[in-house]
Formats: C-alpha cells, sequence, structure tokens
C-alpha cells in the first residue's frame, strides 16, 4: 500500500439511530475503553440540531469525560452546517469536521435539507472555520455506489464532485455506501481511478453491509488499495433507508480479521479490543 491503512472506527454512527438514549457516562466510557486500542480516528459524536439526531445531544459533555493523555487516537466529529463546525472547532481535542456530502440532490435535501449547489456553498465556509482553527475536513461522498431514488449516478459524477471538493480545499474523502448496495467490483475499480486523478486527496471507505456480503467487500477495498475504512464494533448503525434489516456498518472484528488474514500490519492493542467488543454488547441493544 501507498500509505498506511487506517481503521475509522466509528460509535458515533452505531449509535446516532437509536432512539432511546443511551447515558452520557456510559457513553464517554465506552469511548474512552475504545481510545486505549489504537485506532487512528473514532467518530466519537456530532454537533447537529439535537431535532435531528438527539442521541448526539451531549457529545459536548461526552468530550469532556475523555482521557486522551496516553491515545495516538484521533478524534472526528460530524457535523452539517457552519455552525456546527463552528461549535466542533472550538475544542481543541477534535481533529476532523466530517461533512455529509451527497450526489444524490434527493439524499442531500433530505439529509441536509439543502441542494448539492448549497452544500457546496456551505462545505467552503466549513473548510474556511476548519484551516482557522487547524482542523481538516473529511467529507463524506454519499451516495457514491449508487441511490435508491433514480438520480443520475456514474463514476464521472463521482469525479465530478471529488474535483469541487478538492477545490474547496478538502484532502479527505470517504466514498460512502450509504444503503449497502456497493458492489466488488465497483469498489476496484471506483478507489484506483480517484486515487490516480487526485494524487493529494486521502481515499476512504464508509461501507453499509450485510455481515454475509461483508467480506467480499472488504477483500475487494484491500485490492484497491483503499487508505482509510470506517466501522463499528458488531456491525452496529447504519442507514435506515436501507430494504435489508441486517444492513448495518462493517463490523470492526470481521474488518480486522480479514485485514489480518491478508498480512496487513494494524498495530492494535488485541486486549483492549477484546474488553471494547465486550462493552459494546453491553451498550447497545440486541
Amino acid at each position: 500500500m501507498n500509505r498506511p491503512l487506517k481503521i475509522i472506527e466509528c460509535p458515533r454512527d452505531a449509535m446516532q439511530g437509536i432512539v432511546e438514549f443511551i447515558d452520557t457516562d456510559q457513553k464517554a466510557a465506552y469511548i474512552n475503553q475504545l481510545l486505549k486500542v489504537g485506532f487512528d480516528t473514532i467518530d466519537f459524536g456530532s454537533f447537529v440540531s439535537p431535532k435531528a439526531i438527539p442521541q448526539m445531544r451531549d457529545t459536548a459533555e461526552v468530550l469532556a469525560q475523555l482521557d486522551l493523555s496516553t491515545t495516538k487516537s484521533k478524534l472526528l466529529a460530524i457535523i452539517a452546517n457552519v455552525r456546527g463546525a463552528t461549535d466542533a472547532a472550538q475544542f481543541e481535542e477534535i481533529d476532523y469536521l466530517g461533512f455529509p456530502f451527497s450526489i444524490s440532490e434527493t439524499f442531500q435535501l433530505r439529509n441536509t435539507n439543502k441542494t448539492i449547489a448549497q452544500a457546496l456553498e456551505e462545505l467552503a465556509k466549513i473548510q474556511e472555520v476548519a484551516e482557522q482553527k487547524n482542523k481538516a475536513v473529511v467529507a463524506y461522498i454519499s451516495m457514491g455506489f449508487g441511490n435508491p431514488y433514480n438520480d443520475v449516478y456514474n463514476v464521472d459524477l463521482i469525479e465530478k464532485y471529488t474535483e469541487k471538493l478538492a477545490e474547496l480545499g478538502v484532502r479527505i474523502i470517504s466514498v460512502s455506501d450509504t444503503i449497502g448496495n456497493a458492489k466488488p467490483q465497483q469498489i476496484e475499480d471506483i478507489f484506483p481511478a480517484l486515487m490516480r486523478a487526485f494524487p493529494e486527496v486521502e481515499f476512504g471507505a464508509h461501507l453499509h453491509s450485510t455481515p454475509d456480503t461483508a467480506m467480499v467487500k472488504i477483500e475487494a477495498m484491500i485490492k484497491a488499495n483503499v487508505q482509510r475504512i470506517d466501522s463499528a464494533m458488531r456491525g452496529f448503525g447504519g442507514c435506515p433507508m436501507a430494504k435489508d434489516d441486517l444492513t448495518g456498518n462493517l463490523a470492526t472484528e470481521q474488518l480486522i480479521a480479514v485485514l489480518e488474514a491478508n498480512k496487513i500490519e494494524l498495530g492494535l492493542d488485541k486486549s483492549e479490543f477484546k474488553k471494547s467488543l465486550t462493552m459494546a454488547g453491553e451498550v447497545f441493544p440486541n
């Protein structure tokens, strides 16, 4: 691989769709445990309207309880507008601001109440905030492998908007399989093409999957030399629009097993990982 593979653990994505509120202390304890494992980044919370995502209304309180003194992991917070970026950027502990951008007009409107053009304008302002506060923006290209709305979709569209994101100064882009329909060949085709066209950008994948299709997607990401992969313990979370109830985030334990079988060195603490996996079963409802 050209660059070391980074694993992005996503407790925020796993938690955000759960209706019953998870206690702030419990969230913080779980993320503190994840910080001991050695993941590159923890996607730990979001600064968005509590009306939109009630589960994440305590992100600032969770952050105050995190012990970052001995971890090498960095923190990522999701934001959807300039206000959220400004709120998140005031915290020195946060390294990355994650922005959900979609190449599906329908999904962009549903997700952020903005058109694609308006989202790009918002992202330009967010990039300014990030640069002023020494943060990096991670842009997620959602519906990156197709959409259920019959909106136009093709690889050229991904490249078109990747170019626009790069022109704004975004240097980390994660192509997202929002509904779990990515095919291995798509993965193997899309990422190398993007990496050739935009060598200055670090490309990641945020894939949703059923347990039985996860392995082939992970193998495809390895072949495609994806530079960063998002996952969540036990595969919790995912998109509520997916047609299959089993569709969720890539399970971190499955991801690690496949990567290690392919002799990819990850530098994770196995003992702390096992503790985290056990704790995940306690934090999340069945």
